[in-house]
């Protein structure tokens, strides 16, 4: 988005809707509404406490998910079900995230990591490689 200076970039596909909004100060209230909202309501929003409550949340480093293996991602089991995780879902070591077909075996992949999802980098359907990034976590 920085690259092409878009600050809105949204995409439908075979029911698979995709969102991107870039805030006009920060990237962690964009990214991560909820936590934001929850920071807002436990304390009354004055200006010396906003900014440190962002910074609180811009100061958790991201962890990716990558790709185990070549293959087709996909987001959900089947096209009429929603998706494993989206963007502001809180996953475990153990939440199943995506599929990834290969060679006609559907392979799910978990997370490996905990935290909240901030980004989904790949596109459902398509093919991945080895080491390529499918989610951030926060």
């Amino acid at each position: 988005m920085k690259k092409h200076d878009l600050s809105v970039f949204e995409i439908e596909k075979e029911g698979f809707r995709l969102k991107l909004e870039k805030g006009p100060s920060t990237q962690a209230a964009a990214a991560a509404p909820s936590a934001a909202a929850g920071l807002a309501e436990a304390a009354p929003a004055a200006p010396e406490t906003t900014p440190a409550a962002l910074k609180a949340i811009e100061s958790v480093p991201l962890r990716e998910i990558l790709s185990p293996m070549v293959g087709t991602f996909y987001r959900s089991a089947s096209p009429d079900v929603p998706p494993f995780v989206d963007v502001g879902k809180t996953v475990t070591e153990d939440t199943v995230v995506c599929i990834i077909e290969a060679m006609k075996v559907m392979n799910e992949i978990k997370a490996e990591t905990s935290g909240i999802i901030t980004e989904v980098l790949a596109e459902n359907g398509k093919p991945v490689q080895f080491g390529q990034v499918l989610f951030r976590v926060r």
